[in-house]
C-alpha cells in the first residue's frame, strides 16, 4: 500500500488533552469510513460538492487523491520535520483521514521509530476502529493515542464505528489513551449518553473529552454552550476546537 501524505504544518494543538501544545501535525490520505452525517461541504477541483466529516479531502480518495502526496520512502517524512525550524523535540501529531490504515506499512513504522529515537512525542488521532498490533511493532506503545470514536450523527453503521476489543487493545497497551467525541447541540439527548457510556466502558479509567462539531468558527460556536451544559451535567470534559475558533478552518491549522 502507499502511505499518501495530505499536508503538514506547524501549529498549536486545538483539541483534546494537550489543547494549546505547539505540535507538528501530519495529515494523511485515506479513511476507512465516511461520516456523511457530520454534513460538511467540501468542492472538488470540478466544483462538485462532496459530503462528510470536517477533513473530507484526506478522507474522499475517488474526489481529492490528485492532492494528496504519495509517499515511498521514511526519509521523506522525516525530511519534512527538517523542513521546519523547530524546538527540539516538539510534539508530533498523526491524523487524517485516518492515519492507522498504514499501522503496518514499513514505511510509517520506519518514521514512527525515527520520531521517537528524536525525542518528539507523538500522538495518533484516530477513529478507534482499526485494531493495532502492538506485540510486534512496540514503538506504538511508546505513542499516544486520541480515541476520536464516532457516535450515531456520524451516520455510520454502530458495528463498524464501536470495536470494542480494539478500543480495549488501544488503552491497554498505548503510552496514553484518552476518548474524544464530536457532538452537535441536536444530538445531546438520553441515547447520545447511553452510547457514550457504551464506548467508553471498553476503558473506563481513559479521560473523556467533548468538543463542538464543525466545520467552521460559526458551527463550533453554535455547539459549544449547550455541549458544555452536557459536559457539567456529566462530568466529561470539554474540548474546545481552538484552531477553528482561532482560523475559522481546518486546513494548515
Amino acid at each position: 500500500m502507499m502511505v499518501y501524505l495530505v499536508e503538514h504544518f506547524y501549529s498549536i494543538q486545538g483539541e483534546g488533552r494537550y489543547v494549546g501544545t505547539p505540535s507538528l501535525f501530519f495529515r494523511f490520505g485515506g479513511c476507512n469510513m465516511k461520516c456523511e452525517g457530520f454534513g460538511c461541504e467540501e468542492s472538488t477541483s470540478s466544483g462538485e460538492k462532496v459530503v462528510g466529516c470536517d477533513t473530507i479531502y484526506a478522507v474522499n480518495r475517488e474526489h481529492f487523491l490528485q492532492n494528496w502526496i504519495p509517499i515511498t520512502s521514511a526519509q521523506e517524512l522525516i525530511n519534512v520535520i527538517n523542513f521546519y525550524d523547530l524546538p527540539f523535540a516538539v510534539d508530533v501529531v498523526l491524523t487524517g483521514g485516518e492515519p492507522l490504515i498504514y499501522a503496518n506499512e514499513p514505511i510509517f513504522v520506519e518514521f514512527l521509530e525515527n520520531l521517537h529515537e528524536r525525542g518528539h512525542k507523538i500522538t495518533f488521532e484516530t477513529n478507534g476502529s482499526l485494531d493495532v498490533n502492538f506485540q510486534r511493532y512496540e514503538i506504538y506503545k511508546k505513542c499516544i493515542f486520541a480515541l476520536s470514536v464516532k457516535l450515531s450523527n456520524s451516520n455510520e453503521p454502530f458495528h463498524k464505528r464501536v470495536k470494542g476489543e480494539v478500543i480495549s487493545n488501544i488503552a491497554l497497551n498505548a503510552k496514553e489513551a484518552f476518548f474524544k467525541f464530536s457532538i452537535d447541540a441536536d444530538s445531546i439527548n438520553a441515547a447520545l449518553e447511553d452510547e457514550i457510556l457504551e464506548i467508553t466502558s471498553y476503558s473506563i479509567e481513559s479521560d473523556i473529552y467533548c468538543m463542538p462539531l464543525g466545520g467552521n468558527k460559526e458551527e463550533v460556536e453554535a455547539n459549544t454552550e449547550p455541549l458544555i451544559e452536557f459536559c457539567k451535567a456529566k462530568g466529561y470534559k470539554f474540548s474546545d476546537r481552538l484552531h477553528i475558533r482561532i482560523w475559522n478552518q481546518n486546513r494548515g491549522v
